[in-house]
């Protein structure tokens, strides 16, 4: 009898124990490479980003909060991001990569280690993270800007509205051979025009009559500031500064085209062989959860990627927009020979 009770005792240690240990467990995380022992985790994270003030804002003091740790922010452009990545990678410092064109990482998987939020499969279907490593998470897009006073009766709807002769010299862009913004509404109306078909004749032609119309400029961000200055009726620019714009009241109108809109994913990744893991992982999970997701698209100018969660009133419901899928890979692989093309077309209409 007695060693049946010393028996019983021991079981209900074991079991005591068990649950203890189940209490003290993380939150589902996400899929990390296979073959990889269990890091410990730390009371650190050190961030490399080129997002914005309002982005970071949204999100980092957020997730010092919830972990209890403290996060380093190093804010630099995309390329001295990269850059100091790659002269870093025998003896990284920083854990995570929070922003910047999703090319810029496909471009670079050397700099990054495998892992698959948690959140992934709650991500629209386009932007889910296919390559192992990159996680998408918030989205812009390409979009036409007009200046509401200045439009007059003219209707813009698409791109194939700007040939109307009426709007000659009073389009605005930046130039696709030097502007990342300029080139995805290069390869935006290349995909619409053509179908899907980058090197489609008909989208070529349609580039030589759009650009005969347009006045071609130097910076991104004067072709928002000049519609909304009344210097040009109508502008090619991106979602972010125009939907700040519409917020902030300014007597613009941002239209998706109807031929079909372009977004491309901003990138976050975990950097190989980083010191701060555990951390990096769960940053991974935070920035695709509803609850970061949702901050995103109620408090800053970004689109969340998750489907389903809300948006402003300024902001057009993704539901109400035609969007189309760009295939990433060709215009990454093809990207100097897309804008040599564009230089030597511009050359002519200029000549």
């Amino acid at each position: 009898m007695k060693r049946l009770m010393i028996l019983a005792m021991m079981l209900i240690m074991a079991s005591a124990i068990v649950f203890a240990m189940g209490q003290d467990e993380e939150p589902a995380q996400g899929q990390a490479s296979a073959g990889t022992m269990t890091p410990e985790a730390t009371d650190k994270l050190v961030v490399y980003s080129p997002n914005s003030d309002g982005l970071l804002n949204a999100t980092i003091p957020a997730f010092e909060e919830m972990y209890g740790v403290e996060v380093e922010v190093i804010s630099a452009g995309t390329g001295e991001v990269f850059k100091r990545l790659e002269g870093e990678q025998n003896n990284p410092y920083a854990d995570v990569a929070f922003g910047g064109a999703y090319a810029t990482y496909m471009n670079s998987p050397e700099l990054f280690q495998d892992y698959v939020s948690a959140n992934d499969g709650k991500v629209m279907a386009p932007y889910r993270n296919t390559s192992g490593y990159i996680t998408p998470y918030v989205l812009d897009g390409s979009i036409i800007l007009v200046n509401k006073s200045l439009i007059g009766n003219i209707e813009v709807k698409g791109y194939r509205d700007l040939l109307n002769p009426a709007l000659k010299g009073k389009i605005v862009s930046a130039n696709p051979s030097a502007s990342s913004s300029a080139y995805a509404h290069l390869t935006n109306m290349l995909n619409a025009i053509g179908n899907g078909d980058y090197e489609s004749q008909e989208a070529w032609d349609f580039v030589v009559d759009l650009f005969t119309n347009t006045v071609v400029i130097d910076s991104s961000s004067s072709v928002w500031k000049g519609v909304r200055d009344g210097e040009y009726t109508v502008g090619l620019s991106y979602e972010d500064p125009s939907v700040q714009l519409v917020r902030d009241g300014a007597d613009v109108e941002v239209i998706y085209m109807e031929e079909g809109v372009v977004y491309l994913p901003a990138g976050s990744a975990i950097v190989k062989d980083c010191e701060n893991l555990v951390n990096a992982q769960r940053f991974i999970d935070f920035i695709t959860s509803p609850q970061i997701q949702n901050a995103y698209g109620t408090t800053v100018t970004n689109r969340p990627v998750m489907a389903g969660v809300a948006t402003p009133s300024y902001m057009t419901p993704v539901e109400e927009i035609n969007i189309i899928e760009e295939d990433m890979a060709y215009v990454t692989d093809n990207k100097q020979a897309l804008r040599d093309k564009f230089k030597d077309i511009y050359v002519d209409i200029q000549g």
